[in-house]
């Protein structure tokens, strides 16, 4: 098999490669971008948003009613000690526990909302995560036809990459290091067919002498006008 050959086999599945690749990013985008499953994604994080919100505000409540009551605790055990026996002294401990108490119940209402806040955040959240799941079999539903093409799309892919590495060890570094510069180069077209003397990408016109050296050369015939490496039957 001639150099030329192999070149124009492995354009052929680069090539191929290149438009399933295309493709199957065409398809991911299209059932990634659903703009149900957008907005039900939206949903969910602010749920998680929300969700996360509500723990630290229900996480500072309890903390703050429970050094409120630790405060309440010392003071008790101050006033019930039996070491103060100053009644002036008793009845200003007196009022500071009135006064701790009254502040405690108000911590307590408070934490008491943060708990119902945080419970009610907590459900909103699995709420959304199981419409998330419900509307992301929706859309798999509706576009079954999306997914086989996908599904065929990926074992072809599977496929011309086995392909590839199969051609790639027969080429050599250097050859692949030109094949690769021309394909960058010439809009993924390294390699061009010679029909009836001439080349088939650029339609440069062959003197017989020149497409007959395509033909039988063991080295890399190269197109006068585009410069793309020729190959010929």
């Amino acid at each position: 098999m001639s150099l030329a050959l192999q070149l124009y086999r492995l354009q052929q599945i680069d090539s191929r490669l290149n438009q399933v690749t295309t493709r199957l990013s065409a398809i991911q985008a299209l059932l990634e971008n659903n703009a149900e499953l957008q907005a039900a994604r939206q949903i969910l994080e602010s749920a998680r948003t929300e969700q996360h919100e509500a723990e630290k505000v229900l996480k500072t409540a309890e903390y703050t009613a429970n050094s409120q009551r630790v405060k309440l605790e010392q003071v008790e055990s101050s006033l019930y000690s039996g070491k103060i026996q100053n009644p002036k002294e008793l009845q200003d401990l007196q009022n500071e526990i009135a006064a701790l108490k009254r502040h405690l119940a108000i911590l307590e209402d408070n934490q008491l909302e943060a708990m119902l806040a945080a419970e009610a955040a907590n459900a909103k959240l699995a709420e959304a995560q199981e419409d998330l799941q419900v509307t992301h079999g929706k859309v798999i539903g509706e576009n079954a036809a999306l997914q086989t093409e996908q599904n065929s799309l990926q074992k072809e892919s599977d496929n011309l990459n086995a392909q590839r590495l199969a051609v790639l060890p027969v080429i050599s570094a250097d050859v692949l290091e030109l094949y690769d510069s021309l394909r960058q180069k010439r809009s993924g077209m390294a390699v061009s067919q010679v029909i009836e003397n001439s080349c088939d990408t650029c339609g440069s016109s062959l003197t017989p002498g020149y497409a007959q050296s395509v033909r039988t050369s063991a080295q890399l015939v190269h197109c006068p006008m585009c410069g793309r490496i020729l190959y010929s039957n």
